[in-house]
């Protein structure tokens, strides 16, 4: 076999494969074989039919079209790897020349990941926002966590802000009840914005046992987006009292004796969860300069298919599951679609020039990925998930995305790379130190998810 690459533009060849016939011939026995367990030729026993017989009977041809289809693949895979070619995505395979007991010529255009030379990126420098907590932001944190310990106590007046009310829900588009638009017992704080626009105006004023009619734009089930016409009636009016902020609101609500001890570590979790948005903000500041320091060629057909991936998982998925189809989120939105179009069309270079330049970062400093750091990886991955880590790992493994694993993990490490050899300030002007911001990313992420645990569990001890 030989072949040549012809450089059409810098994310796309043609290679040009010439194959000897007796390279075929593997392929060829393959094919009169298949073809043997086919079909049925009178006087032959099946699966024993001769070469000659078949080429007769079903002709010459359509043992060398199953011949070629069978070894294209090979033949490709050796041109590529001979030309030390990375490739993306399908070739697009052109045969040129045929001849039977000779020659098979073909041609395959790809797109390949373009070279690229990665500058020195020591200079970046970005500016975050400083991690300062104030008293205010204590008193806040603080608060949201009494308004969850409130406690609730019937009262015989009308209904005012702030007040739980249990409602009953039916709504009517063009005066017909929806199957899915009648809902019983509905616990509903006046001026949460929780359920429909217009509902707050409805019920204030209404004692237990009234009723009102407003309109309102549905926005899920199966009239999402619809006007309706809705009537809540009030079975019951409570008054929400919120626990008095003392050293026994903090023992309720924590294991802390004191509140001062309680907005003491108000605080830290503040600091903690600002760190996080700190180094977040780096991270992303850091990549979009590195990003302006190299140029990216685009191959045109994968492109394409991120685009096209992108929008199918929009409109398929994440808009699925919400009721909405793309026409109402784009009405939504206050997007044209040639406005969306734009905006998937630049994320998508973004998402893969980001790719291509991390991936030849991994490459030029080498770096590897260990078990242990997948693992570590894999288990974030399942938590965000919503997945078990088993389950997670099989789905991963079933569906050979373990690679894809790999390559997120090594980015990561090429990016905090670049991290650290750029120079952060805040916006006090002082150097943040962002060394050990991976290890509290995730202590940081375990110790939030920790004490909303707690948080919750203590509110539901109360409520009980």
């Amino acid at each position: 076999m030989k072949s040549a690459v012809e450089t059409l533009n810098p994310t796309r060849v043609r290679l040009t494969v010439e194959v000897p016939f007796e390279e075929l011939k593997p392929s060829l026995d393959a094919a009169y074989k298949k073809i043997n367990q086919q079909v049925t030729v009178k006087g032959f026993r099946q699966g024993k039919v001769p070469a000659r017989v078949i080429d007769q009977r079903f002709g010459r041809g359509a043992v060398l079209e199953e011949a070629v289809n069978d070894a294209l693949p090979k033949f490709y895979t050796e041109a590529v790897n001979e030309g030390e070619l990375n490739v993306l995505g399908q070739p697009e395979v052109d045969i040129t020349e045929l001849k039977d007991g000779e020659l098979l010529t073909f041609t395959a255009e790809v797109d390949i990941r373009p070279a690229l030379e990665i500058p020195d990126y020591s200079g970046i420098e970005v500016e975050v926002d400083s991690v300062e907590v104030s008293d205010e932001d204590v008193e806040k944190s603080v608060e949201q966590l009494r308004e969850r310990f409130a406690s609730t106590s019937p009262v015989e007046r009308a209904a005012e802000e702030g007040d739980v009310v249990t409602i009953d829900l039916e709504a009517k588009v063009d005066g017909e009840v929806l199957e899915d638009g009648v809902a019983k017992d509905v616990s509903y704080t006046i001026g949460s914005g929780e359920l429909l626009d217009g509902i707050d105006e409805a019920v204030k004023g209404l004692e237990a046992g009234g009723s009102a009619t407003f309109t309102s734009e549905l926005k899920g089930g199966s009239a999402a987006g619809k006007e309706a016409e809705v009537t809540v009636k009030v079975s019951a009016v409570a008054a929400r009292e919120l626990p008095e902020l003392d050293d026994e609101f903090a023992q309720m609500a924590s294991e802390f004796d004191t509140l001062d001890e309680l907005k003491a570590d108000s605080r830290k979790r503040l600091e903690r969860m600002k760190k996080f948005d700190q180094a977040t903000q780096a991270q992303e500041k850091v990549l979009d300069e590195l990003l302006k320091l190299v140029e990216v060629p685009m191959p045109e057909k994968l492109l394409e298919d991120e685009i096209r991936t992108r929008k199918h998982n929009l409109e398929h998925h994440q808009l699925g599951q919400m009721g909405l189809d793309l026409a109402k989120y784009l009405e939504i939105q206050g997007k044209t679609e040639e406005e969306f179009d734009a905006e998937t069309k630049e994320q998508a270079e973004k998402g893969i020039r980001t790719q291509f330049i991390l991936d030849e970062l991994v490459s030029k400093e080498k770096l590897n990925v260990s078990q242990e750091e997948l693992t570590e990886h894999l288990l974030r991955r399942a938590q965000s998930s919503g997945m078990s880590p088993d389950q997670f790992a099989q789905a991963v493994v079933e569906g050979g995305q373990v690679p894809m694993l790999v390559g997120e993990v090594a980015r990561g490490k090429a990016l905090a790379l670049v991290v650290e050899a750029a120079t952060v300030k805040d916006t006090n002007g002082e150097v943040v130190d962002l060394d050990d911001d991976e290890d509290e990313t995730a202590e940081t992420v375990e110790a939030a998810a920790e004490d909303e645990a707690k948080d919750e569990a203590a509110a539901e001890k109360n409520e009980g």
